[in-house]
């Protein structure tokens, strides 16, 4: 068994407007990873994974590198990176 781990993400660049939130939690899902996405009043993207370590990483580099078709990123943020006994949701969530 993988160990579970979580971390925050703060994505920089043309990110709002471009379904970045709908492909990022379709990216989620796909991995079987908990968390969520939102957009913030600095127009950027933030949010939080958990889940196995292989698939947040995973998660990790989709997010630096493919986002939405119509995306631009420039720079990810990621913070607060830990081991985490349990996943602390149930789900990948849009938040407003």
């Amino acid at each position: 068994m993988s160990r579970l781990v979580s971390v925050d993400y703060e994505v920089f660049g043309q990110v709002q407007g471009v379904f970045f939130r709908k492909y990022t939690q379709k990216e989620g899902c796909r991995l079987q990873l908990v968390g969520w996405v939102r957009n913030t009043n600095w127009d950027t993207v933030e949010g939080q994974i958990q889940g196995p370590k292989e698939a947040v990483e995973s998660m990790k580099n989709w997010l630096r590198t493919t986002g939405s078709p119509m995306s631009r990123i420039d720079k990810v943020n990621f913070a607060n990176e830990k081991e985490i006994p349990a996943l602390e949701f149930n789900s990948f969530t849009t938040r407003y």
